[in-house]
This record gives structure tokens, C-alpha cells and sequence, in this order.
């Protein structure tokens, strides 16, 4: 009986040791032995998931000795590795291959679902974070500089002001949306965009053309999706800095909590500083607008008893100080007709949520809210201004059969805007309530066609109808055609979005009570990409064109003391060309892209006599080529990168009897960046921005030696009436600028 009892024992402990769970430790690189951070290791039978950290290292504890494991990452290919006694028993290494599948992104812009962009019927450009920082930015208004038929616009010489266009349409027409949910608009278009530092985006998904039918007003130009970083790919402390030769200072820091039961949160704090002011070419004024900007940001999920996500949370918060004017300006010059400035103070908070139905796991529900207040001084013109805007969809995927994966959503929008401007007596409130349906349809195996209708309600301008339709066509495994159709409206507020109207140096004029704006959109797109054993190729061209009813345009050119507006009696057209090429070499460390734009964005206006007259659209370049190359030297661990961007002749709003040229002449802006990976969490950087120096023409500003018009009666100094004018404006007075940063994370 004591035998029987001691093998029972043995026994016992036997099957412990082959049942009990093992931590095992690993690493994974890629073929030049370089980590690969953020993995995803899951074991195959449990499902348990661990996240390496940045130099690849992770641990993962398993059943039994015989586990399979499965290891991926973004942009590389997945790989299944069965364990056993002796690979245990050291650190595993394992190495992943790149997935040369260029078409492989996951987007989700398109249908509100997370799907590759390969499947997508709408045409979506999607560019990385590694590709935003290639030149050296600040936020993400600069950042999207490299990208194809996209231009940075800076709006006022004095403050800054800046928006995105897209394919030469005003800022005003791109809709910004952060993680999908439409929290920029309105006054956020002014300054706001400048606010989201690059160190939280993830990438940017970016559709040309109208995208009304899933998104609502103002995505007539267009819709940049900014998809901030996930919680389970961001390391537990990063440090990033930079620091310009012209004294600015970026600092941002993230860290995040983990509560395996209950919730993850992922918090950033970013901090801009510029406060020196510079004038190199000696026009009186400030080259650089001077800012102190903070910004914090808090992702926040929420898990469960089973350990689901259905919660998550969203919030950022924004405080800004600018100015820009005379070198001598301070801030108690405000208001003042001393010396002439431009400073505005602004206060910014964005909250946004998505609920995912734990049962119907296809209904999801989506919030924002965001609240900007605004109090500024354009001279002797003071600006106060707070805008609300409120949004709560609900939407509902659902599959029939395997052709059909239809959309549904019903959305409701609200704003309140309010100012001290005389056009503004009482706060400015509307609704917008609106419904829409799509439906992804799979014709055949290589055909796919979406069609989608939406119906809005304004209280103030009615029913309002956006249909759209995609076609989609994969040619070969490696060539798409998609062509698509699709209307978008626009509900205009004049004194959000055009910062001219603020400066005060002209009289606003309305000849009418202004009218929702309405656009008509063709798009065709194809896209062919190659892979060999030396290098892989994609390239993808588009022609598009937008037809305008109703558009708005200010009119500077009738009476140089005025902003006249009104609706257009024609129409306007913006029509074009694109096209890029991505290449990368497979046997040397070599990426390079390429991209071109030819515009033609035009006004048709009947003059008196009833005839068509055409004019050009303001402030839109008639073409643009840019172009990017990366290296890197293995040895040393070195990466260089250049990337450069020309812009043709861009129309400018000039003064009667104005000796400036009506068209910029073309400009290159040239950058080079080179930056280390010591593969111990410490990475810097050193670049130089704009190194050939190029600065726009000295008389940008007119008249800047009297900014009040003190002596536009002036005979001898003002033989030609001039009135001061900061609005001939396409590109920064800021030249060669050397940028040393670096980032540190564990």
C-alpha cells in the first residue's frame, strides 16, 4: 500500500510538470536583425495575446511545452512557430519578413468598418506616422505637406493662420475628423488643426472628393481621417523633443495604465514653445508667429466581465497663445492703435465616445463634443467667439447573404455659435438630423459596387440629399480600376473659417442671406503595383472633377476696403489630374516616392451683360510635384531621408493698381533629415528644414510700415492709395531652419 502511495505521488507530480503553465521570453526582428516593436504573440489554442515592447521583447506564459504561437505586426507577414522542449528552454528569436502586399492597410474612413483598403470601392490614401515625420513637423498641418494633391495654406502673414486644401480647394471644404468622429469644424478650421501634435497620430487616411454621404456637411473637398495611436501598440513611457535653430521648442510625453480587468489609458501631454521674435527680411513684422501652446490628451477602454471593449473614451484639451505683428508688440498693445499686432487666446475641449453592443456586436455608438472659445485682437479688431458642436450616431453593420454588407446609420448634429461681430446679434443655433444607407454589393468575384444615400434635415435651409456610388473593379490580382460619383453641401459660416474676414483692415459686406453650397463629384482611380525579387512598384493615378453651386467666394477685388460676399450666380470647377509611385528596393535599404497634381480651379460668374466669365479660384496652385527618398546605411544604423515640394503659380488676392504679381512664381521647398536607432529605446534625429532658403517676396505684407492707414492720403508716400494688406500669402517666411530632436522609450 506505501508503494502504491508513492507512485500515486509521483504520478501527481508528473502531470503538474506537463500541465502547469510556462513562461517562455523571446524577441522578434526582422531580416536585417533589427526589433520589431509592438508584436502581437498569441497562443494559437488559448487565444492569450501579449504586446512586445519597443526593442521586440516579450513574455508570454503557456500551457504545456507544445504550444503554438503566432507573431504579427503591421506591415509584416504573420508566422506560426510550434514550441518544443529544446526551443524553451533559450530566448526565441523570431524573425519576421515584410509583407510586400503595399495594398494590405487596413482603413475604415470608407464604410465606417475596419477593412483592408484593397476591398475598399472608395479610393483611400493611407500614410503612416513614419511617413508624416520624414520632414521634421510640428503638427499636423505641416505633416501633410508630402502628401499627393494636399497643400499646408498659410492664410495671414501676421498670425499664421493656417488650413489644409485638397486639390486646391479651400481648408474650409476638407473635412478633419479624429478616429472617425467630426470634432473639427468651424473655428477649429482656423487654428484648431494646429493644435494635434504628430506624436499621436498613428496614420492618416485621407478620400478625395466628396464623402457627404457617410460624414455630412462640410466634406465636400474631401475627408482626412486622423486614427490616433492604439493602447496596445504604444509603449509605457515615451519622451519626444525638438528644438529648432529659430528657438522652437516641442516636448511631448505619453504614458499609459494597464488594468488587465477592468480598463487601459494612454495619456500624452505636448508642449509648443516659440518666443523669439525674428525678421529677417526686414519688413517691420514678426517672420514667425510667437505661441505658447499645451495640449493633453486621454484615450481610455473599458473592459468587461468577459473582457470585451465596448467602451471607450476620448479627450483632449487645448490652451494657445499667439501673436504675430510689429516686432515691438506687446501684449498690452492689444486693441491699441500704437503698434499693430494680431493675438489670439484660445481654449479648446474635445470629448468623444464609441459603445460597441456587446450582443448585436454590429451596433455601434459614437459621440463628440467639442467646445472652442476664442478671444482675439486683429488689430484695433477685437474677436470673441465660442463655438459648440455636438454629434451622436448610431449605426448598424449587417451582412445578407455573401454579396450584400449593408450600412445604416442615423446621425444628429448640433452647433451654437456666437461672436461680437455685428453680423452675429444672437447666438447661431441649427440641428441636423439626418439618416443614410449604404450598401458594399459584390457583383462578381472581381466587381464590387457601393451605393449610398443620405438625408439631412437643417432647421434652417430644409432637406438636404447626398447620394453616392463606387465601382470597383480588380483587374488583376495587382491592378484596380474605381470610379466613383457623389454629391456633398456645405453649411457656411463666414466668420469660422475665413480668417480675412477677422483682420479688420477690410469692411465685411453680405449682398445675401448665404445659401448651403452643393457640389456634383467623378472620380476615376487605378492603381497597379508589381513585386519582384529586386524591387516592388505601386502606382496609382486619378481624374476627378467637382462642379459648385451655390459657392461662396469672397470677392477682395472690388473694393479694396471690403470682403464682399455672396453666392456664386454660376458656377465653379475644380478639375484634375494626379498621380504617385512608391518604390522600394528589395536587396539595398532604398524607398523612394514620387507624387504630381495639375489643377484647374476656376469661377464662372455672369457679369452684367449675362456672359460666363471665368476666373481662377484664389489661393490654388496650378500644379505640384513632390518627392521623398529614404536610406539607410545598415552598418551604422543611420536612415536619411530628403524630401522636397514644388508648387506652380498660385493665384493672390491683390489690390487695385497693385504692382505685386498676381501668380506666385514656382517654388521648391527642399528637406533633409537624418536619423539614429541605438535599439536600447533611444532614437534623435537631425534635420534641416527648408535649406536653399526660400522665403516668399519682402512687399508680401503692403503697406506694413503704416498698419493703421495713419497716411494712406499720403501723396507722396501713397501716390496709389495703398490700404495695408496681409492677405497675399502662399508660403512661410520662415527659411533654413535646423531642427535637432530625438525620443526616448522603455
Amino acid at each position: 500500500m506505501k508503494r502504491i502511495s508513492i507512485y500515486f505521488c509521483f504520478f501527481l507530480i508528473a502531470f503538474q510538470s506537463f500541465s502547469q503553465a510556462f513562461d517562455i521570453t523571446g524577441q522578434v526582428i526582422d531580416l536585417r536583425k533589427q526589433p520589431i516593436p509592438f508584436v502581437h504573440i498569441t497562443d494559437i489554442k488559448t487565444k492569450t495575446t501579449v504586446v512586445s515592447d519597443v526593442l521586440g521583447n516579450f513574455s508570454i506564459g503557456l500551457e504545456n511545452k507544445h504550444s503554438i504561437i503566432k507573431a504579427s505586426a503591421v506591415g509584416f507577414k504573420s508566422l506560426e512557430l510550434k514550441l518544443d522542449d529544446q526551443n524553451i528552454e533559450n530566448l526565441i528569436l523570431i524573425t519576421l519578413k515584410e509583407d510586400n502586399d503595399i495594398l494590405k492597410e487596413m482603413v475604415i474612413s470608407g464604410t465606417l468598418e475596419l477593412i483592408e483598403r484593397k476591398e475598399s470601392p472608395i479610393p483611400i490614401a493611407v500614410y503612416s506616422s513614419q511617413f508624416l515625420n520624414i520632414v521634421p513637423a510640428p503638427s499636423l498641418v505641416e505633416a501633410t505637406n508630402q502628401i499627393t494633391g494636399l497643400r499646408p495654406q498659410l492664410n495671414c502673414s501676421v498670425c499664421n493662420t493656417g488650413d489644409i486644401h485638397i486639390n486646391g480647394m479651400e481648408g474650409a471644404y476638407s473635412m478633419i475628423v479624429i478616429d472617425g468622429m467630426p470634432i473639427m469644424g468651424g473655428l477649429s478650421t482656423v487654428y484648431g488643426l494646429q493644435g494635434i501634435p504628430t506624436s499621436l497620430i498613428d496614420q492618416v487616411e485621407v478620400i478625395k472628393g466628396p464623402a457627404s454621404t457617410l460624414y455630412g456637411s462640410e466634406a465636400m473637398a474631401g475627408l482626412i481621417n486622423v486614427v490616433t495611436k492604439n493602447i496596445n501598440c504604444i509603449p509605457r513611457f515615451s519622451l519626444d523633443f525638438n528644438l529648432s535653430s529659430w528657438g522652437e521648442l516641442q516636448t511631448s510625453v505619453s504614458f499609459k495604465f494597464l488594468d488587465k480587468e477592468k480598463f487601459k489609458a494612454f495619456t500624452a501631454i505636448d508642449v509648443f514653445k516659440y518666443n523669439n521674435p525674428i525678421d529677417n527680411n526686414n519688413d517691420g513684422f514678426t517672420d514667425l508667429t510667437l505661441k505658447n501652446r499645451y495640449s493633453i490628451f486621454n484615450k481610455l477602454q473599458f473592459f468587461n466581465d468577459k473582457g470585451a471593449n465596448p467602451l471607450n473614451i476620448t479627450f483632449r484639451y487645448l490652451n494657445e497663445d499667439r501673436w504675430g505683428g510689429q516686432m515691438d508688440f506687446k501684449q498690452e498693445d492689444r486693441g491699441k492703435n500704437t503698434v499693430y499686432g494680431e493675438a489670439i487666446l484660445t481654449n479648446r475641449l474635445e470629448i468623444s465616445s464609441f459603445y460597441k453592443a456587446q450582443k448585436l456586436t454590429n451596433l455601434k455608438w459614437q459621440n463628440s463634443f467639442s467646445y472652442h472659445d476664442q478671444n482675439s485682437w486683429y488689430g484695433l479688431t477685437d474677436y470673441n467667439a465660442q463655438q459648440t458642436i455636438g454629434f451622436s450616431q448610431l449605426t448598424l453593420h449587417k451582412k445578407l447573404g455573401e454579396k450584400h454588407n449593408l450600412l445604416n446609420g442615423l446621425a444628429l448634429r448640433y452647433n451654437n455659435y456666437n461672436d461680437n461681430t455685428s453680423a452675429t446679434t444672437n447666438a447661431d443655433s441649427w440641428w441636423l438630423p439626418g439618416l443614410f444607407i449604404q450598401d458594399n454589393f459584390k457583383l462578381t468575384k472581381n466587381q464590387k459596387i457601393l451605393f449610398g444615400w443620405r438625408t439631412d434635415f437643417h432647421t434652417k435651409h430644409g432637406y438636404i440629399h447626398s447620394p453616392r456610388i463606387n465601382y470597383q473593379w480588380n483587374i488583376t490580382d495587382n491592378s484596380t480600376l474605381r470610379i466613383g460619383y457623389g454629391d456633398g453641401f456645405r453649411v457656411v459660416n463666414v466668420f469660422t473659417e475665413d480668417h480675412a474676414a477677422l483682420t479688420g483692415a477690410r469692411e465685411v459686406v453680405f449682398l445675401e442671406e448665404l445659401k448651403p453650397e452643393k457640389s456634383k463629384n467623378i472620380n476615376i482611380n487605378l492603381n497597379n503595383s508589381w513585386n519582384t525579387e529586386t524591387l516592388k512598384i505601386s502606382i496609382e493615378s486619378s481624374v476627378f472633377e467637382s462642379r459648385f453651386s451655390n459657392k461662396i467666394i469672397p470677392d477682395f477685388l472690388t473694393n479694396d476696403n471690403q470682403i464682399i460676399y455672396s453666392n456664386l450666380s454660376g458656377y465653379a470647377i475644380a478639375r484634375g489630374i494626379s498621380s504617385e509611385i512608391f518604390l522600394k528596393m528589395n536587396k539595398i535599404p532604398l524607398k523612394t516616392s514620387a507624387n504630381a497634381t495639375i489643377l484647374d480651379v476656376s469661377n464662372f460668374n455672369y457679369n452684367n451683360s449675362g456672359e460666363l466669365i471665368k476666373s481662377r479660384q484664389l489661393l490654388a496652385e496650378k500644379y505640384s510635384v513632390k518627392w521623398t527618398l529614404i536610406y539607410i546605411l545598415e552598418k551604422i544604423g543611420l536612415e536619411i531621408n530628403y524630401a522636397a515640394t514644388n508648387y506652380g503659380p498660385i493665384r493672390l488676392p491683390l489690390l487695385q493698381n497693385d504692382f505685386r504679381s498676381e501668380y506666385s512664381f514656382p517654388y521648391t521647398i527642399h528637406n533633409i533629415k537624418f536619423s539614429k536607432n541605438f535599439n536600447n529605446g533611444w532614437s534623435t534625429f537631425l534635420g534641416v528644414r527648408n535649406f536653399t532658403n526660400f522665403t516668399p517676396p519682402d512687399y508680401s505684407i503692403l503697406r506694413s510700415n503704416d498698419p493703421f492707414d495713419n497716411n494712406i492720403n499720403d501723396p507722396i508716400d501713397n501716390p496709389n492709395g495703398y490700404t495695408f494688406d496681409a492677405s497675399y500669402m502662399y508660403a512661410s517666411f520662415q527659411g533654413i531652419n535646423i531642427v535637432f530632436g530625438g525620443s526616448f522609450v522603455f
